[in-house]
């Protein structure tokens, strides 16, 4: 049903239902990924794709990832010379954005809108309620799509007076850049002025790239340390792979094939997405032999089709190995519909390279430089907490013991860091 869902089709169902968290969080549908069907939706999706996630722009774009996950194993490595426990937030977010005001604006921002975008607000599902805000919803979303926009406000007009001053060399340009140089200032599409249309699609790059990125780390590392066997297994094929005296790079991770298959099986069992977008229907059809209606909404629930013991033994347990065997065949793209955790069509998530690119260096840059352990040995609660990309419930805390050569630390501590707005900007 899924395949025919999102396959034969997936045309009637390539539109969004309109939610409320798409009003107040989402620039009232300029974030694309919220926006209806149609040419406003393809050409911001496009615009996305060209500039940031397509080949082109993610290889100009490596030594960004490169100096970010450096970057991070420098605060990691801080952290175990102090024998302090890192909790997830040093795991990714606290990297991109410093202790600044607008840092604690943005990781804030990121975590409520995630929150927010997740949940269940009545006047979605009966409209004439709209008036009433039963469970304070709608006013959690006013204040956090407020508490983003001063941040992204603060971005958007830097980079219009670096423009007006031409300070901006022809290989610093980011996303906000192009889709300056793109739409012209008095520009208004499908309602929407150009100002809203850059902070929104900046918006969603952040929320689907950083926020998703985060906790799929953390899921990935969690799962280890409750599977040590695996964990071991792990950097044992780093050791043998890329050796312990350099740093894993981007293109180590082709030879890294386990590395990948825990990225999988993190995926299959925590989606990014747990469920897609609500889809809707634009005009009658037959799903599954169901006759649905012309307005019908409908979604998949992402999380479920993944852990369907017809498709997947033992699902609830954590076995990359079946990436390399049973299930070697199956890949992230989207045409394997027992396995969509980027969901699949129209409608898929176009930042699959990117994001899992980011993954697999995060994960193998820590797993590569630390032996890690939870505090006191415990089991890590897998409880999954509420929100759009399927957060833990408990913050995760790991205990951090180098595991290489001083001087590969020294090295990276010896680097400068780089500027932190430049992985969302990019």
């Amino acid at each position: 049903m899924a395949k025919e869902f999102l396959s034969t089709s997936d045309r009637i169902f390539a539109t969004r239902a309109s939610i409320t968290a798409g009003k107040y969080i989402g620039y009232n549908n300029a974030i694309f990924a919220l926006a209806p069907h149609g040419q406003y939706w393809r050409d911001m999706r496009k615009m996305a794709v060209l500039e940031l996630l397509s080949t082109r722009p993610i290889e100009t774009q490596k030594h960004v990832r490169a100096s970010e996950v450096e970057s991070l194993i420098k605060d990691l490595y801080s952290l175990s010379k102090d024998n302090k426990a890192a909790c997830r937030k040093a795991i990714f977010l606290q990297r991109i954005w410093r202790e600044t005001s607008e840092g604690s604006r943005i990781r804030s921002g990121i975590k409520e809108a995630l929150y927010l975008s997740g949940v269940f607000v009545m006047s979605d599902a009966v409209p004439y309620l709209g008036w009433m805000d039963f469970q304070g919803h709608v006013s959690s979303m006013k204040r956090t799509a407020k508490k983003l926009d001063s941040v992204l406000d603060i971005w958007l007009n830097e980079h219009i007076q670096q423009k007006s001053e031409s300070k901006i060399s022809e290989g610093e340009t980011d996303f906000m850049d192009a889709m300056l140089s793109t739409l012209s200032e008095d520009a208004v599409i499908s309602g929407h002025t150009r100002d809203n249309i850059i902070k929104a699609t900046t918006m969603i790059l952040i929320l689907t790239g950083a926020g998703s990125t985060s906790v799929a780390l953390t899921w990935a590392i969690s799962l280890l340390l409750n599977n040590p066997s695996v964990l071991k297994a792990a950097q044992k094929e780093l050791d043998i792979q890329v050796g312990k005296d350099k740093w894993v790079q981007e293109s180590d991770i082709k030879n890294l094939n386990y590395l990948q298959a825990i990225v999988k099986e993190t995926m299959r069992i925590y989606p990014p997405g747990p469920v897609t977008g609500l889809r809707e229907a634009m005009e009658d059809c037959t799903i599954g032999g169901y006759h649905v209606s012309k307005g019908t909404q409908l979604i998949i629930n992402i999380w479920k089709l993944q852990r369907d013991p017809r498709v997947w033994s033992n699902p609830t347990e954590f076995q990359p190995e079946r990436f390399m065997t049973t299930h070697a065949d199956i890949d992230v793209w989207g045409q394997n519909f027992e396995y969509i955790p980027f969901s699949s069509g129209r409608r898929s998530c176009p930042g699959i390279t990117f994001g899992l690119q980011v993954v697999h260096l995060a994960l193998a840059r820590v797993l590569q430089g630390f032996d890690i352990a939870t505090v006191g040995g415990r089991k890590v609660d897998m409880r999954e907490g509420l929100g759009l990309s399927l957060p833990k419930a408990d913050p995760l805390e790991v205990v951090l013991k180098p595991r290489l050569p001083m001087e590969l630390y020294n090295q990276l501590l010896l680097s400068k860091y780089l500027n932190p707005g430049l992985l969302c900007e990019m």
